[in-house]
This record gives C-alpha cells, structure tokens and sequence, in this order.
C-alpha cells in the first residue's frame, strides 16, 4: 500500500473536486497558439503604454512554476517548453466560477490561458487572462525552489523533475538534438548517406570492448549488442555505396564514470578512396561547423581548459610525442626485451598479453602524453598491435596508418585508413584470437562473411567514429556524460 503525504493527499482531494465540476482532472487537447518566448522577444521592447492602445492575444499553455493568489486577482507563472511567462487573472475578467476554480491550483499543475497581452508598471511582459482552462491536476508537489534537486544521483534518476525545475538541464536536452542535426546536414553536404545497421550480432567484432550478451530464443543462439558500427557499414563500401554513415547506439559492458556510460551513441563514416589525411580534413571541418552553425563560437571551457577549435589542429606522431615527453625514441627498432626492460624502468605495469612492442609504445603514450593533449590534436602512427581492422603504413609496417583526436587530454574520434586485404585481415583476427587465449576479454573474433566481403575487393578508404555524447560534453560545456544523456545507466537503488 502506497503512503503519500499530506500535500500529496490534499491534491488527490482537489483531483476529485475538479471531476466533480464536470472535468477532467487530467486533461483533453487544447489548442495553443503561441509560446513564452516568442510573445517576450515580440513585446519585450515596446513600452508600457504603448499596450493602451493594443488588442494582441495570445493563447498559451504550461506548467505553473509561481503563484501569487490575492483577493480577486492574482499573479502566477507558467513555462513552456521555450520558458516562463507571467499571467494576471482577475475575478472581474473570468468570473466568479472560474476564479474559484484557478484558486485551487497548485504549483505544478498544467493550465491554458488565453488572453490580451500587457505590460505590468514594473515593465513585465504579461498575458491578462481572459479564458483559463485547467489541464492537468499534478498530484505530486515539485520541489521547493531553492533546493530543488540538489541530489545530483535524484536529478539523474528523475530526469523529468530535473527537465522541470533546472533551465540548464532543459538547454542541454533541446541542444543536444540540434548538435546531431547539424552533423546530420553537414555529412549529407559531404555526399555520405546515412544508414542503418544491425543491433544485435553473433559475433564480437569492430572495437575493443566488453560486449553485453542475449539470448535469440526462435534460433536457440546467443547475440551480442553491438559494440561498434564498423564491419556492417564497410561490406557497404564492398557493395558500392562508397560514402556512408551511422549515428547509432553502442553497448559496452563497462564501468560507469563521468567518461563513460554502458550505452552510448557512435557515429561512424566511411569514405571509398580517402585515407587518414582525408579524415583529418573533415573532422576539423565537421568540429567547426557545429562552433560556428549551432553556438556561433570557436571557443569552449572544458575540463578545466579554454578550448580553441579554431585550425589548423596540430598532427604529431605518437612515436613523436613519446619522444617530446620522455626522450625515448620509438622510432628505432627494439627487441620485446629491451621494451620490458624500458616499461620497467619507468614503472609501467605490462600485462601478459601486452608484452610486444607495440602495447608498451602504447602503455607509454598513455602514461606521459595523452593528459598533455589539450588544444585540439590528431595522433597518430599507431602500433600495429593495438589496431587489427587498420591498414600498415608503407613506409613502416611496425604502425598503421590511424589517428585519434584529442582534446583535453581525452580521446575524441578515431580513424583509420582502412585495411581492405582480406588476407592481412584474417591475419590480424588470428592474433586476435591469440591475445583473448592469453587473457584479453576485449579481443575480437572472426568474422569470415567480412574476410569474404573483402576477397570481393574493397576500394581504398578512410574511416572514423566519433563518440557523440562527448562531443555533445564539448559543446555544451559539461563535466559529465551523464549531463548529456536524457536518461544515463543508475545503480539500482
């Protein structure tokens, strides 16, 4: 049996009163015809008696966030999706019916107004009511307005109080949306298409990760959630459609922190005939027109930095960037032994299955450089060991040609030249399978439909993914995945 408190009670019996007025407590269509915002940027400027000699109308609808109930006329707030505007309803203007109606609402209940628009002494946009129609009787009360909800978990948890009392958390939410819309648009004027592919695979494949695992019951087989977008949309370069993309949720079966989130949305392009360099250009490209189309701004505090997004971004080589922060040069070739012996020595811990070159040039990035990458950079010149889906670079066949971006010391986007010789690639699934014998839970399996998608021939490319909610972090200036997700992974209580 649920218990409610006594203002919970007291609502329940003003629900009950409305009903027996002959109406709905909780509402039918009503037909609004204009928004908070919209009628202050419209009157906002025009002085108080200039309304004299008006006769606008407006007809509104909202949420009650304030009320000052008087004798025979009252003030109260309502807001909308686009903010708060104030009402005056008088007694004289509704009648007596009405008035004793609007008497009984509470803050949080959901009303419509129509009305002529005014301007209180004070040079307050106003909308003196004329009509009121109650909607929606709340029946739970909001929080107090000074508190709110200061338990960030509570406000997470209960994401459409925290939409109601928190303008901040309401600007994310609408922003968010108009960040993937503008990537959206922006790919489309490149020549990508956007596409859709596969949630649930039997295969681990397309990323390093944990995956999430269910069951198919009609087939009897075991699936995993996808953790990447990358094999399906490159059998689509197999197949001719050479410029493609996917803005699409990813499942990984890790820890939860202000970086990280279970599940998340990745957005993944590959570009036939391109390569690392054509990459770069349009992440540079795609970063810049988002500052400058949604925010109208290249600059953003982040993490604790001032973030300029304007270019040229800096590109530097991770063997490069090894050297500038250590001294050690990666450049020259090393026995495992002698990389061991480096790692040990600069008290870096090596893992069985990370014991080749390439895992300890990697071990030693992580260490000294990545929190050094704070303006805008693209690494790249990766070990061979820690990319198996990426083409070697000619020159060196020790590292791939693939960089990440990062941007206050956190990584971005990763891209590749892609590797599209089938016989490579089986090659590096084999050591793979290798490396998970020796303990790595985030190995890849192999997919043999894609080696034979590639035996077709696959034309030279580049590739990316971006983790959007990140990228949404960046833009919107928040510290916290968790802030960008309408609805992020909780404990259970």
């Amino acid at each position: 049996m649920r218990e409610f408190t006594e203002q919970e009670l007291v609502r329940r019996d003003k629900a009950e009163k409305i009903r027996k007025l002959g109406l709905d407590p909780f509402g039918h269509k009503f037909e609004r015809t204009d928004f908070a915002a919209d009628i202050k940027d419209k009157y906002d400027l025009i002085e108080h008696d200039a309304f004299e000699n008006m006769d606008d109308t407006a007809t509104v609808a909202g949420r009650i966030m304030f009320i000052r109930k008087m004798g025979k006329a009252s003030f109260f707030t309502i807001k909308d999706k686009t903010g708060s505007i104030q009402i005056y309803i008088s007694i004289n203007d509704v009648g007596e019916e009405t008035y004793t109606l609007f008497k009984s609402a509470d803050i949080g209940d959901i009303v419509g107004v129509y009305g002529k628009i005014m301007k209180t002494k004070t040079g307050e946009v106003t909308i003196k009511c004329l009509e009121y129609t109650h909607l929606v009787k709340a029946l739970k009360p909001l929080p107090e307005k000074f508190h709110g909800l200061t338990d960030i978990e509570e406000r997470y948890r209960r994401r459409y109080v925290d939409l109601i009392m928190n303008d901040s958390s309401k600007r994310v939410a609408f922003l968010r949306p108009k960040i993937i819309r503008c990537i959206q648009n922006f790919m489309d004027k490149q020549g990508f298409v956007e596409v859709e592919t596969p949630i649930l695979s039997t295969l681990l494949t397309g990323a390093s990760a944990r995956p999430f695992t269910t069951h198919h019951n009609t087939q009897d087989t075991d699936m995993y959630l996808r953790i990447a977008l990358e094999l399906p949309l490159k059998r689509l370069l197999v197949g001719g459609m050479e410029a493609v993309y996917e803005i699409g949720r990813v499942f990984r079966n890790e820890g939860m922190d202000p970086k990280h989130n279970p599940e998340f949305t990745l957005m993944e392009a590959y570009l036939a005939y391109s390569d690392l360099e054509g990459m770069m250009d349009l992440t540079e490209k795609m970063y810049q027109t988002i500052a400058k189309d949604v925010f109208g701004k290249m600059n953003y505090k982040f993490s604790g930095y001032d973030i300029n997004l304007q270019g040229p971004w800096k590109r530097i080589s991770m063997v490069d960037a090894i050297k500038e922060q250590t001294g050690i040069d990666f450049k020259e070739e090393k026995t495992v032994e002698e990389a061991l012996k480096l790692a040990e020595e600069h008290n870096i811990e090596v893992q069985e299955h990370e014991k080749t070159v390439g895992h300890i040039i990697n071990l030693f990035f992580e260490k000294y450089v990545e929190e050094t990458l704070v303006q805008p950079t693209f690494l790249y010149g990766h070990p061979v060991e820690i990319s198996p889906l990426t083409k070697k670079n000619p020159e060196d066949p020790r590292f791939v040609d693939r960089f990440e971006l990062f941007i206050a010391g956190k990584e971005f986007a990763n891209a590749y030249t892609e590797l599209n010789d089938p016989i490579d690639q089986l090659a590096r699934f084999e050591d793979q399978l290798k490396e998970k014998d020796l303990g790595n839970e985030e190995a890849n399996d192999i997919d043999m439909d894609f080696i034979e998608a590639l035996e077709y021939g696959m034309p030279p490319a580049g590739g990316i993914g971006y983790g959007i909610d990140r990228l949404c972090m960046l833009f919107l200036e928040q510290e916290s995945i968790r802030d960008v997700l309408l609805f992020p992974t909780m404990k259970e209580k």
